[in-house]
């Protein structure tokens, strides 16, 4: 895994990517990757703006098509959401379903990213039902909209940690949107569940009197170095530490509230009418000192409460439990990665296969 100071494999600075606009250009990953600028409302720090990057499937070849044969998503399109202190940048993942025929899709959030704009304060939000706008910004330039010309074709979310929270709230407040939900270690619930009750009232107060006040924490970077350690020299990626921190970005009042307002909302149960795939580590380490242990294990998230808030999205959840993965199983060694991999394919054959 190539980290750089610099733009992903010579892409745009931070604050500044790709050109407000219609068109869709070149993206910074290169490759068959492109990027459109979908323009929000202004909000108190000026202009907003989120970003989508897609990557679509290779035409079906002439004899292909003289045979009727059809790649097995090709009716179906995927919208990724990545996590807090991040970006999209996973061009394998991408792959694996254009690989099948599905137009992949990947939103970066308002202030995360590409969609960075100076003067922004990185990932600030104050409520997690604001993401709608940039949802539905996307869903539209994607055809998905009420009124998109491919709205006919089934829509999978594929959420990775704030990301896996954020789109498992909206799935619940959109029932019928999404044909499926696919979950990344998504943070469902707060790393001291029992703290929750007893933390949120003064996050509240905070957040209401001082919301830009910075919340104590402690980050040694050893999840950034965990990933480091377990590169896949046959999967490698480039990340820019602009957009992807060493050490997580600042975490204020208003955010924090917002996420805790989530979490109580998971906890009361959600309403998601598609079935739902979580894959998650089969352990949690406590990143308080580097060890070796930490390049096998989630130390970002406590995984057994996540499984457990994970049964009340919905009425159909599956959860997949892998041995050795790191917090974003895709970036985990590689047998881990492997078998992340392996058990998304079989999760999706299923679901078309029952579909």
């Amino acid at each position: 895994m190539a980290v750089e100071g610099g733009a992903v494999e010579g892409g745009a600075a931070a604050g500044g990517a790709g050109t407000s606009g219609t068109e869709w250009i070149p993206d910074v990953l290169g490759d068959e990757f492109e990027q459109l600028t979908l323009e929000l409302a202004d909000d108190d720090q000026g202009p907003v703006v989120a970003t989508l990057v897609r990557a679509l499937p290779e035409e079906i070849g002439w004899w292909d098509r003289v045979r009727g044969w059809v790649p097995e998503l090709h009716d179906v399109d995927v919208l990724y959401v990545h996590g807090w202190s991040d970006y999209f940048f996973q061009k394998r993942l991408a792959r694996f379903w254009t690989a099948r025929g599905a137009r992949f899709f990947a939103l970066d959030l308002r202030k995360y990213g590409r969609s960075l704009r100076d003067g922004q304060t990185p990932g600030y939000i104050t409520d997690l039902a604001t993401y709608d706008e940039d949802i539905a910004a996307a869903l539209d330039a994607m055809g998905q909209g009420d009124d998109g010309e491919a709205s006919a074709r089934r829509l999978v979310l594929l959420g990775h940690s704030t990301g896996g929270l954020t789109l498992s709230l909206w799935a619940s407040r959109h029932p019928g949107a999404a044909d499926a939900v696919i979950l990344n270690s998504p943070w469902l619930e707060f790393q001291v569940a029992s703290a929750r009750a007893a933390l949120a009232p003064m996050v509240e107060l905070q957040a209401r009197l001082r919301p830009l006040d910075v919340a104590p924490q402690v980050d040694l970077g050893f999840y950034t170095r965990a990933q480091q350690e377990v590169a896949d020299p046959d999967d490698p990626m480039g990340i820019d530490l602009r957009w992807r921190p060493a050490q997580t970005m600042a975490v204020h009042a208003g955010w924090l509230h917002a996420i805790l307002s989530g979490h109580r909302t998971v906890a009361a149960g959600l309403a998601i009418t598609a079935p739902v795939c979580v894959l998650l580590s089969a352990r949690f380490a406590a990143p308080a000192r580097w060890s070796d242990d930490l390049t096998r294990a989630d130390t970002v998230l406590v995984v057994d409460d996540i499984a457990r808030a994970a049964l009340r999205l919905g009425p159909s959840v599956t959860v997949e439990r892998i041995d050795g993965a790191l917090h974003d199983v895709f970036l985990s060694a590689h047998g881990a990665r492997e078998e992340a991999y392996r058990r998304l394919d079989r999760w999706v054959t299923g679901w078309r296969a029952a579909d």
